[in-house]
């Protein structure tokens, strides 16, 4: 076997496919995001606005988080000293998961290094804990939710997206006596659509299943407190787990499950990913836990930043761009061509210093590729002025389409 050659194989693929994927280096300033610098492979340096990133409120760089993160790398230094069983639970912890408990109104939180982890632990932790379990999941779930699911090596049924006539369908056809699980999310981060989360609790109070609610992509943006779309609908009580991260609306890093006390106290006794892995550092701890504190008060952020939303939906459709829109904070611009999403994303970068990451296949699917913006409350005028006229020259070199396909 030339191991080698085959792996050359499988990345030549990916380069023939138009779906390569290329990291650049950015030096993000602390006090100037969403600008940063960028360093071409040349060496030299170019200024670049990020319309892309998940740090959708710029708390990765608010004074609050700051100093609690300086605070606490003072009083305890760097690392957490280990798993959370043998040193790596500190007081720094302990607080960041009463603030998440009490952000959720729930008995109990468990913090886990990213939300990926979380997902894909409690998943694959909960059929040990319910024999038989069957986990009915929205097929376009995050695919730590998949993985998690598929570890846990349980029955496991796919509904299709949003679709809850075909969710009752399936729970119809199950046995009422097994014990059930509706895994979904609140805000699908390729499309920006949101789960239909009040239907879905009603099937799952009909059929007595447990609801797995993955907000990720809504913590800290939506709700009075920033809980997410759950809190927002006043449907939060009938969520029986809901994960969520530190690492996007927060602005710093980590993942969590909310739920009850007896539910959090058996992930946390039976799941590896969370039992075996070194816990995230107090400091980080310290900055989420401050984060949420802040956005828990404050909700002119969550305001502006569905303002900002807003006005570059407008200003897309107002050029014809084909921009999917669900009323979320989410702006996805369908391309359609691998090769001409990554060539759009490469001349934003090196002609007008504007950097947005093309999503190509397996992340949605063939023939879907497009552009994700992610406007914030920190982009100025003059930013939206700039990404709304490189991207009306560039459709037209392209000849795209401008047919609109707005929800």
């Amino acid at each position: 076997m030339d191991y080698s050659a085959k792996i050359d194989a499988a990345i030549q693929k990916l380069h023939d496919e138009g779906r390569y994927r290329t990291f650049i280096d950015i030096e993000r300033r602390n006090g100037h995001f969403p600008h940063a610098v960028w360093t071409r492979p040349d060496g030299t340096q170019q200024d670049i606005t990020v319309w892309c990133g998940n740090d959708y409120l710029g708390m990765g760089q608010h004074p609050a988080v700051l100093a609690a993160m300086h605070e606490a790398v003072d009083a305890t230094g760097a690392g957490s000293g280990g798993t959370r069983n043998i040193s790596g639970t500190t007081v720094y912890h302990r607080r960041l998961e009463a603030e998440l408990a009490d952000l959720h109104r729930k008995e109990a939180a468990l913090v886990f290094t990213s939300a990926y982890i979380a997902n894909e632990a409690t998943l694959s932790t909960l059929p040990k804990l319910f024999p038989g379990l069957i986990i009915v999941s929205d097929e376009l779930n995050h695919a730590s939710m998949i993985e998690g699911i598929k570890h846990g090596r349980c029955e496991k049924k796919i509904f299709r997206h949003n679709d809850v006539a075909h969710l009752r369908e399936i729970l119809e056809g199950l046995d009422l006596s097994a014990p059930k699980l509706i895994a979904f999310e609140s805000v699908y981060s390729m499309d920006g659509d949101f789960g239909p989360i009040r239907e879905i609790c009603d099937l799952a109070d009909e059929f007595n299943a447990l609801t797995y609610l993955d907000e990720v992509h809504a913590v800290g943006l939506y709700g009075p407190r920033g809980a997410g779309v759950a809190e927002r609908d006043g449907l939060a009580d009938r969520i029986d787990i809901i994960n969520g991260t530190l690492g996007k609306a927060y602005g710093v890093m980590g993942g969590y499950i909310s739920a009850s006390a007896r539910m959090v106290d058996a992930i946390r006794s039976y799941a590896p990913g969370f039992i075996f892995t070194t816990s995230i550092p107090p400091a980080i701890a310290a900055g989420a836990a401050a984060s949420i504190r802040f956005l828990k008060e404050d909700q002119s952020l969550r305001a502006r930043h569905q303002t900002q939303a807003h006005i570059l939906k407008t200003r897309l459709k107002g050029i014809g761009l084909p921009l999917i829109d669900f009323g979320s904070h989410i702006v996805p611009v369908p391309v359609g061509n691998p090769v001409k999403c990554k060539m759009i994303s490469d001349r934003l970068l090196q002609d007008d210093g504007i950097y947005v990451q093309p999503i190509n296949f397996p992340t949605v699917p063939r023939g879907t590729e497009r552009l994700r913006f992610t406007p914030s409350p920190v982009h100025g005028p003059d930013d939206l002025d700039r990404l709304v006229r490189a991207l009306d020259k560039l459709w037209s070199h392209c000849a795209l389409s401008r047919e609109s396909l707005s929800a």
